[in-house]
């Protein structure tokens, strides 16, 4: 397959792991990957706050950046990450259409249709769930909000990481309770989102784990944060990196974020 890479803002900015081991990933499973010059910003952190107007603009690059899918240019769109995903699935065809763009909303829902986060992508577009990883390591997951209330990967990213030769998969306690992060929502209601964090910390403290993973290096910003605050010793990984790690180029773990 030929397959466009929405690398996102905070894969770009701060975190290029993710969307560098999601191509390493998939063209070592025999696929073409391609990085669209336009691409920006998907317009959530635009709608999220509330600001839809200037949220548009951002959303028609969007659309115009991954059109092409819809001409047979490529098979589809991936995205490493959930919240991302759940943005151009359920917030630009909407923010376009309460604007009166009925136009760009029907593009948007059109190219949402071809977009996928990159578990879903894996185990039901490529059918695939042990993709030759090696990550010989104790790890849990954290599930992130989006990804499981916006586009509901279910346990897609734990089949995956199941399938993983030597990886040791432990559950964690209060598994989809949110970390705190939200967005917007750390910054503005920061006591509580402390809070949130330090349960969630303490959940993954509690697994033993070496790794904490999840599908959204946002996620992984805040928790990686608290648990460095703590001196945990524990890494962040996003699903990507996990993986793409093999036996011939295992992907290094260190200390915490």
């Amino acid at each position: 397959m030929r397959i466009a890479l929405l690398a996102t803002c905070i894969g770009e900015a701060m975190f290029p792991r993710a969307p560098r081991a999601t191509v390493e990933l998939l063209e070592r499973l025999g696929h073409e990957v391609v990085y669209p010059q336009g691409q920006a910003c998907c317009g959530q952190m635009h709608v999220n706050t509330g600001y839809f107007t200037e949220a548009l603009p951002v959303i028609r690059n969007h659309v115009e950046a991954f059109e092409p899918v819809l001409d047979g240019a490529w098979d589809a769109v991936v995205v490493p990450s959930g919240s991302c995903t759940g943005s151009i699935r359920h917030q630009q065809a909407m923010v376009a259409s309460r604007l009166g763009d009925e136009a760009l909303a029907t593009r948007a829902a059109r190219v949402a249709d071809r977009t996928y986060e990159l578990s879903e992508l894996l185990v039901d577009v490529l059918g695939t769930v042990d993709v030759g990883a090696y990550f010989p390591h104790r790890v849990t997951l954290h599930p992130t909000c989006h990804s499981l209330r916006m586009i509901r990967v279910g346990d897609r990213p734990q089949r995956l990481l199941r399938a993983v030769e030597d990886l040791e998969l432990v559950d964690l306690p209060s598994a989809e309770t949110c970390c705190g992060f939200g967005g917007t929502f750390s910054l503005k209601n920061a006591p509580t989102s402390t809070a949130m964090l330090e349960d969630k910390v303490a959940a993954i403290r509690s697994t033993g784990a070496e790794v904490v993973t999840a599908g959204d290096y946002s996620c992984l910003m805040h928790i990686g944060g608290g648990l460095s605050r703590e001196g945990a010793g524990v890494t962040t990984m996003h699903l990507a990196e996990i993986l793409a790690s093999t036996r011939e180029t295992p992907a290094a773990v260190g200390g915490a974020w």
